[in-house]
């Protein structure tokens, strides 16, 4: 999408939330994780509405969820937010500088905690929340960068194995 403003960077992915209310996602965006609007349109048809929104480096666009568009089965019917499907099919994990703050302001704002920061084996302080739409977010800060024969063998000893 070129839109003035939230263009994205050649080669990056972006992610297209399905939510049931996009007003409402974004104010739970915005002050849980900083996100700052860049561009507003009703959706193709007419139907719905669509938000790109910038959330720390990434662009992330919000779209709302239409049952009658699923029901009809027309231009974009597969798509459903988590809470319609009952799960949802992927992490969206982010760096930042302090994975506690980020963690707890995103539970503040009223993310489900559904594990708290935790130093892995890996490297990473880790955690993960669910946002009030069903979609699982991972937040990360690098304590160390492993070699894999480094995490391996912290695996390993986790299981008790000697190798």
């Amino acid at each position: 999408m070129a839109v003035q403003g939230s263009e994205p960077s050649p080669g990056v992915i972006v992610p297209c939330l399905i939510v049931p209310d996009v007003d409402e996602a974004l104010r739970f965006y915005q002050n849980a994780f900083g996100a700052e609007e860049l561009y507003r349109s009703p959706c193709a048809g007419g139907v719905g509405l669509h938000v790109n929104v910038r959330i720390w480096n990434t662009l992330v666009c919000l779209s709302q969820e239409e049952p009658n568009v699923r029901a009809n089965r027309v231009e974009y019917s597969m798509l459903a937010s988590p809470a319609t499907i009952g799960g949802s099919t992927c992490i969206f994990q982010v760096r930042v500088a302090d994975a506690d703050e980020a963690f707890e302001r995103a539970v503040r704002s009223g993310a489900a905690p559904t594990m708290p920061p935790t130093d892995m084996f890996w490297g990473d302080r880790y955690s993960l929340v669910q946002d009030p739409y069903g979609h699982m977010w991972a937040i990360t800060t690098v304590l160390e960068v492993l070699a894999p024969a480094a995490i391996a063998a912290r695996l390993n000893a986790m299981a008790g194995e000697t190798k």
